[in-house]
Order: C-alpha cells, then structure tokens, then sequence
C-alpha cells in the first residue's frame, strides 16, 4: 500500500452514502481502485459482486481470494437468481456495502460505463437500494498541452441513492452522469486560458503539426502560425482598446492566424457571419461593440453584401504581414528559446482563463435576432478536451478545416482543438466545393471529416470511393442525419457516418456517435459507442436530465421531453440579454429547446425541437413527424431541398392551428386530409391550410429559416409567388 501515497484521492459526494446497506455500481473499477476503496470505507463491511464467467484483472481476482475478503458471484442466468437475491438480501440487511466488480470489457476511451446493459439490468432488478459510483482517472485523457503530474489522480463520485420504486435503470444513468459531472468539474485542466493553451500546443507541435492550404499546398508549420500570430497580436493591441475584434474571412491560414492573433492579444474573436442579412449583420457588430475588422482583400471584393466599414477600421492581412516579416522572424527565434510559461508572461497572457469570455459567437438567428453567445475559456478548454478525450487522434492525423469559423463547430473543432492537440490542418474556404474537398481528402490522407448532412450529400453526387479511403471518422452534426443519407454514405464509400449533436450555447459538442472499440480480447464484451437513430453518448462531464416541455415537472430519462445540459462546456449566458439567459438557464442547467429521450445503453434520441411542436387541444404535436407522413404520401425526399413544412399559428379555439408551406404547387388540402387519415394521421394532426410559396425559406448555413416560415404562414400569403 506504499504506492498509494503517491495518489491525489478525491472523493466526492460520500454524504449521500447511506449508513444502511446499499448495491454500490461504478462505471469503472480497477485493482488499484479497489484497494483505495477499500482504504476510503475502514470500518464497514464490503462485499464484492462478481459475474460467474467473466474475466476480471487477475491481481484483482487473487486479492478478492484472499481471507477476510467477501465476494459474491452472480449469473444472470434466470435458474440462478432466487438464491443471489437472497444472499444479498442478507447481506443489505447486514448493512454492508455491496459493490459491482465490473468485468473486463473494452470500451472508447471517455465512455460513460464499462458495465454491460444486461448487467446493469439484473443489479436494478435484484431488489435494494443502488448507488452509482463515478470513478475518474484525469491523467488518462490528458489533453496533449497538460504538464505530466506529479501524482496519479483518481476522482470517485458517489451519487444519489436510489430505493424502491426510484431504484430504475432512467435514473441510474441520470445520477451516474450527474455524478461524472461533477467529477469533471475537478480537472485543472479547465482553468487554463485559451491562449496559454494554444502557446503550448502551437509550441509542442510546432516542427511535427502544420496548416496546409488544400488549393494551392501553401505550409505553414505550427512555430510559424505562432510567430506570425504573435507579430499581429502586437499590431491588434495598438489599433483597438475594445474587448473585442472582429474577423471577417473563410476557414484558411488567414482566419486561423487571426482568431489565434486576436487571443494572443489578450481580446476576444468575433468570427462574424458573412452569409447572414445585413440586419442581422449590423445587430452583432453593435451587440459586440466592434471597432476593428480583420480581413483580406480579395474576399472584401467577393463579400459585397457585407456591411464594410471605413478601410481605417480594417485591418487587411495580405497588406499588413509582408511588411511584418523582421518581426515574425524575430518571434520565431523568441518563441522557441522561451518557455510557455514564460512566453505567455512576455505577451501577458494569464495561464488561466477560468470564466472570463474567451469567443463571442452569434447564433444564426433561424427563429429571431442573432444572440451573442459568450463562452468563457472554461467553455472551450472543456469542450476541447471533452471531444478529444473521445476521439483519441494522433499527431500524423489530419483534420479538414472547411467549416465555417463563425460556426460553433468551424470554431471549436476544426480550429482550436486541432492546434491544442496538435492535429494537422488541411483548409479550403467553401464547404459546398466537395470535388475539391475530395481530391484534398485523398491527397493529404486526412483522417476526420466534419460535415452536416447537406455537405455529405455532395460527396455522394462527387466524389469517388478511392477518395475517401483515408477517412477513419465522418462525423455530423448541425441538423438531423437522414438514415437514407447515412446508409447511401456508408454504401458507397464503406465508411459509417457517426451523428452528434451539440448548440453554439454548448461550446458545442455534448454528444457523438463513434466506431465501436476493437475487442481486447476473444471474451472481452465490447461496449458499443454507437446506436443508429441517436445522436450518441453524452461526451465526458455532461449531465442531462429530461423535464416535460409545459410543466418543466422532472420526467424519467427514458420519456420523450425537454432535455437539460449541465457541465463545464455551458454558457454562462447571452451578451447583452440577461431576459433570454433566465429563459434558458436555471442553477447551471441549458434548456436546450429539444425534445428526446436516453434509452436504457444511454444513448440520445432527439425527437425534435421545441420550436417545432404545437400544442392543440392539449396535445403536443410534432412538426417533423407531420412533415415525414406527408412526404411519404406525396412521394418525395423532403430532406435537404425542403419541398413542404409546417408551421403553427396561433388559433382562438385549439390554441394553435396546423399550416403546410409548399413548394409542389396544385396540393388539395381535402384530398391530402384524406390520404393521411387512411394512413392513421391524427385528425388534429392534419394542416387543414396550405400555402404555396416558391421555396422553402432557407438560411445560408443551409438550415430552415422558421422566422421568415413563420411569418409567411402568419401572413397566409408568399409576397414571393
């Protein structure tokens, strides 16, 4: 037990320990873990719970054959279980500690449990008390910039007790996620800054990472990026004294060099949205208090329905970095002879960040005025780590950075993950370009695509298998992944398209679906991390709870209703707006306006959003599920180019009334309403008023606009036709 000394033990939530006998379940447990448990609960009885046949760790087998040592085995197998039940009644009733050693199994990297459903199962059902057990190991997921520690931390979370009817498999998963929260919430990773962050990631990968710019092949190798950030931020300080800076430019070298300069200048970035309407264009600028604009010629004359301001607010990168070349080569030799820690000194950058506001996003403002979204360097530091903890890539991977940068995802995943942990980059500004992106994919072997389903069907029309042959993760997110997508995708080009999910409020990432871990060994039960149809497991420190969307009553996991994020990645709030920030936030908790479930693998379902229910005559009703029936009446893919949507107005007698937007012209509400209660459709389901409109109202991100479908259906009319 010598060793133990060299452990940093902390132990969270142990009140909640009942000093009756309770089924103790950890999503995790090892020998060494054992033995600190042991420690941890002197004086009480202990008992081990082992399933017969399966394969644990042979140190920790030959301790539990040791004397004075209680273990019991159990089978699932159902001849077996009136004797078990019986013995750990007795046992419970001794007061003891009943605890679940899990057998081996492999799992990912960061997955909630390595306990096998089955099991989870039968111990709910044994008939006791149940307590889940969180047990982290911080130093096993470290992010690639963390310095190596001096002891070994292990973090064990208890959380609630469940008995009688409570005792469910909804709520194991729901304190046990709670509980993991709150574990993570102790890593020192999350106070470091955003810029000492990426100071240590652009030093430790700057001769083995680059930035490769996929059309014309230019390389920049990290420890330059670095010094050429550093010789801008410089500039920056002297041109503003606002917080804020704004950048206007595509995914590229330039854009990642300015939002890199722009923390190094100890200000905030503000990638703006090009592609958005003036209005909402201006309304950020104004909302961010923006005095100065980083950006590049050649896109200010390919951007004219950008609002430019004055060129003496602009800052134009192709004019400034030519004549700052003494400059850069002058910090290229500093940063390198310097330290971190000491570099970060020099440019003034606070190693921690904690929860002051490191990026400014806007929302798309698909249903309203552009929200300015404030994450804090806590946000993105865990964030960051959260997905690479996940995804566990390596230094000779490379990412494609096509992505907008003023989308949550363009900032966070394909910008300041892959410099924190030293990820190649290959850029192309337009992410609709798939031919192109497809020759880039193959030429450079990159290893992780992110795209929305939109952007994977252009590879499907495009691109050729051979091209996509490096891919060893697709990953998607932003809106919902059609399954006709996925399979066409996986089809075609052998590669399975994994579904995630996430919010510009979430930093984003909260969820994702990811290939299924390759067995350890011929017994070994595989812990699966994916689950077609859902958006995946919740990504390490993130608790979720599901409430109903009128009452906000709290509802089992398992039932469809609003869901709740808790976690470091969450906003604190909306610039400017405290009365949307009540509306979304309560004691830590993101209302995420979504709709969905956790089913018994704790695995996510989205139902839908909120947005897109309307309640008539008391019952919720789901857009999306109208709009699917329809689409399979009328024969046609309402997925990608919208053909139809509905919408709900307000109505006197039902509270809200059903409306169908039309792109197919000639639809017979009469006739409609007919097919579809052939077909079973609820009669309050079934829009009883059709609008026919050119299009459906759509966004530049590719995303449904609902406020302009909105106001059509309002109107009753598209000015448009």
């Amino acid at each position: 037990m010598a060793s133990d000394l060299k452990d940093h033990v902390v132990v969270l939530g142990k009140q909640h320990l009942p000093e009756t006998g309770v089924i103790l379940i950890p999503n995790y447990l090892s020998f060494h873990d054992m033995l600190l448990l042991e420690r941890e609960f002197q004086g009480r009885t202990l008992t081990f719970l082992l399933e017969q046949g399966s394969q644990v760790d042979p140190l920790l087998l030959a301790h539990l054959e040791k004397e004075g040592i209680s273990a019991l085995e159990f089978s699932i197998d159902s001849a077996q279980r009136d004797s078990f039940r019986r013995q750990l009644q007795t046992d419970l009733d001794e007061k003891q500690l009943v605890i679940l050693v899990p057998g081996l199994t492999t799992t990912r990297p960061g997955s909630p449990t390595s306990v096998p459903v089955e099991i989870l199962r039968f111990l709910i059902e044994a008939g006791g008390p149940v307590m889940p057990l969180h047990v982290a190991h911080p130093d096993d997921t470290a992010l690639s910039v963390e310095p190596r520690p001096r002891r070994h931390t292990v973090i064990f979370s208890f959380g609630q007790v469940m008995s009688g009817a409570e005792v469910t498999l909804a709520n194991y998963w729901q304190h046990l996620l709670t509980a993991g929260e709150a574990a993570y919430q102790k890593r020192a990773t999350l106070e470091l800054s955003l810029g000492y962050a990426l100071i240590c990631g652009l030093k430790k990968h700057g001769t083995t990472n680059r930035v490769i710019t996929g059309e014309d092949g230019a390389d920049q190798r990290f420890d330059r990026i670095l010094a050429i950030a550093i010789a801008l931020a410089q500039h920056i300080k002297k041109e503003t004294t606002q917080p804020r800076v704004g950048i206007v430019l595509p995914p590229g070298t330039g854009g990642l060099i300015a939002n890199v300069a722009v923390v190094l200048a100890g200000k905030v970035p503000v990638n703006l949205n090009f592609t958005a309407s003036e209005e909402g264009i201006r309304s950020a600028i104004a909302q961010a208090g923006i005095d100065r604009f980083i950006t590049a010629d050649p896109f200010v004359r390919r951007t004219q329905r950008f609002p430019w301001p004055p060129n003496r607010q602009i800052i134009f990168l192709e004019r400034l970095l030519p004549a700052m070349k003494p400059a850069i080569a002058g910090w290229l030799i500093a940063s390198k002879a310097m330290p971190p820690r000491a570099l970060a000194r020099a440019l003034r950058i606070s190693p921690k960040g904690g929860d002051r506001e490191a990026v400014l996003l806007f929302t798309s403002g698909s249903s309203g005025e552009p929200k300015g979204v404030a994450l804090s360097h806590r946000n993105v530091i865990a964030n960051v780590h959260q997905f690479a903890s996940r995804l566990q890539m390596r230094s000779h991977d490379c990412a494609l950075g096509c992505l907008p940068l003023f989308h949550s995802f363009g900032c966070t995943v394909t910008l300041w993950f892959p410099i924190i942990e030293g990820i190649n980059i290959i850029t192309h500004p337009n992410p609709i370009e798939t031919n192109k992106l497809a020759q880039f994919i193959q030429q450079y072997h990159i290893s992780l695509l992110i795209a929305t389903p939109t952007f994977l069907r252009g590879y499907l029309r495009k691109a050729e298998p051979e091209q996509l042959a490096s891919l060893r993760y697709v990953i998607t997110g932003a809106e919902k992944l059609p399954r006709s997508v996925a399979e066409q995708f996986e089809a075609r080009f052998g590669k399975a398209v994994h579904e995630g999910y996430g919010l510009t409020e979430t930093s984003p990432v909260t969820n994702v679906n990811l290939p299924d871990p390759v067995p350890d060994g011929e017994r070994h039960k595989v812990i699966s991390s994916q689950r077609p149809g859902s958006v995946g497991h919740l990504i390490p420190g993130i608790a979720i709870r599901i409430t109903d969307p009128e009452t906000d009553e709290p509802l089992p996991l398992d039932k469809p209703g609003m869901i709740w994020l808790k976690g470091p990645n969450i906003f604190n709030g909306y610039l400017h707006n405290p009365e949307q920030t009540a509306k979304v936030l309560h004691d830590g908790w993101l209302r995420t306006g979504d709709i969905g479930r956790v089913d018994h693998e704790g695995f996510l379902f989205i139902e839908g959003r909120m947005a897109r229910f309307s309640k008539i005559a008391g019952e919720m009703v789901p857009h999306e599920t109208v709009e699917e029936a329809i689409a399979r009446e009328l024969h046609i893919e309402n997925e990608g180019d919208r053909k139809i949507v509905v919408v709900g107005i307000p109505d006197e007698a039902k509270g809200e009334q059903l409306v169908l937007l039309s792109a197919i012209h000639g639809l017979d509400p009469t006739d409609l309403r007919y097919r579809l209660l052939e077909r079973g459709i609820p009669s309050l389901w079934i829009p009883k008023v059709i609008i026919d409109v050119l299009e459906i109202p759509h966004l530049a991100s590719g995303k449904m606009n609902l406020k302009a479908c909105q106001t059509i259906a309002t109107r009753g009319e598209d000015d448009a036709l």
